[in-house]
């Protein structure tokens, strides 16, 4: 990519015979605010300790501004990263731990003194100078650590789920915070965390990872309303999931026969017998009393749950698998919602659903292509 700043080249990381991260290929735009999202241990941390330069790759080539950096020093290389723990010299000032990076590089006192005052108001600490780390908070520690990692004037600020140890008010601030610094900047941001709304909330591009691959990277949206993968779907917000079998194609409509019945979809390239997962959000279900076409999907209602203008119903399959759908209370127009312990045929619009290749049925088929040749 032209214009990226930080590139990763077939990038794998082994630990003993564990792969962490695996053939790794990724391109950060520069003044980009890219989020690697994950659950713990799907490689996120590692993949941004090798590009700060603690870990270093099994094999593949990170490039920052062009150029490799396998071989340089974290200190050579022109990133700074934020860490969870904060990493405060306890016995320093606000103001050491701030200037701390500049004297090491023998900065003259009034360019410090300047620059760390300018740091002070970015992060909005003025008159905390003088303060040690145990006379402040916890949102405001952190606002010390960014102050002292941008200080330096890093290209790219790697930060390690800076925001993990705050509480939740204080973490909903601070993300606003963080995403209005990098815009007033102009800095690369890379970001790790396992909290989908804080990606959601702050990033211009999302990596999805899971088993140390990088399952979808793109927009919070793109990845919402149409996930590459069944992990991408479950793991980004709600959604119902039925694994099932291709029984029939009308153009784009895809007949999908599941274990409780058949339900429908919209997609291309989906052959018939072929194993696939149909992904469908909450708040696309519907519910009816009697049959819908190209639908057999019967439920019994189990539960309501009212969270202001929104009521969430909880259906039961035959097999036991939850249907969870979200109604908004004007959308019923004065009409009742069935009781519970009623028997529903639940339904959508068949472009609300998303199908999803299976990756058994890949794996399946490169088995088989083996068998063969």
């Amino acid at each position: 990519m032209a214009d990226a700043i930080v590139e990763l080249v077939n990038v794998n990381k082994l630990y003993g015979q564990n792969r962490v991260v695996r053939d790794m290929n990724l391109s950060v735009k520069e003044g980009e605010f890219l989020t690697l999202l994950g659950s713990s241990g799907c490689g996120k941390t590692t993949t941004l300790r090798m590009i700060a330069g603690f870990e270093v790759p099994t094999s593949g080539t990170i490039y920052v501004e062009g150029e490799a950096v396998d071989e340089k020093e974290p200190f050579e290389r022109n990133v700074n990263t934020v860490f969870q723990s904060y990493a405060l010299f306890p016995h320093k000032t606000v103001y050491d731990n701030i200037a701390y990076g500049l004297r090491m590089k023998k900065v003259p006192k009034k360019e410090i003194y300047d620059r760390v005052e300018q740091m002070m108001d970015l992060v909005q600490l003025g008159g905390f100078e003088g303060r040690y780390p145990a006379q402040l908070s916890g949102g405001q520690k952190q606002r010390v650590a960014i102050a002292r990692a941008l200080i330096n004037k890093p290209r790219v600020l790697l930060l390690d789920e800076p925001l993990g140890a705050l509480d939740l008010k204080l973490r909903k601030q601070m993300q606003l915070e963080l995403k209005r610094l990098q815009k007033k900047l102009n800095i690369t941001f890379i970001y790790v965390t396992h909290d989908q709304e804080e990606a959601l909330t702050m990033s211009d591009r999302i990596a999805v990872m899971h088993d140390g691959i990088i399952d979808q990277i793109g927009t919070a949206g793109d990845i919402y309303e149409h996930p590459a993968t069944k992990f991408v779907a479950t793991f980004i917000g709600e959604t119902n999931a039925f694994d099932g079998t291709v029984k029939a194609s009308e153009g784009n409509l895809i007949n999908v026969g599941i274990e409780v019945g058949d339900i429908c979809g919209m997609g291309t390239d989906f052959a018939a017998g072929e194993l696939i997962t149909v992904s469908v959000r909450p708040e696309k279900v519907k519910y009816a009393l009697l049959p819908v076409p190209g639908f057999s999907l019967v439920g019994i209602v189990r539960d309501y749950i009212y969270v202001g203008s929104v009521v969430k119903c909880i259906a039961d399959l035959a097999n036991e698998q939850e249907v969870k759908q979200e109604i908004k209370l004007e959308r019923l127009a004065g009409q009742e919602l069935p009781k519970i312990g009623e028997k529903v045929f639940l339904y959508w619009n068949p472009e609300d659903a998303v199908l999803i290749h299976n990756r058994d049925e890949l794996f399946l088929q490169a088995i088989e292509n083996v068998r063969l040749a």
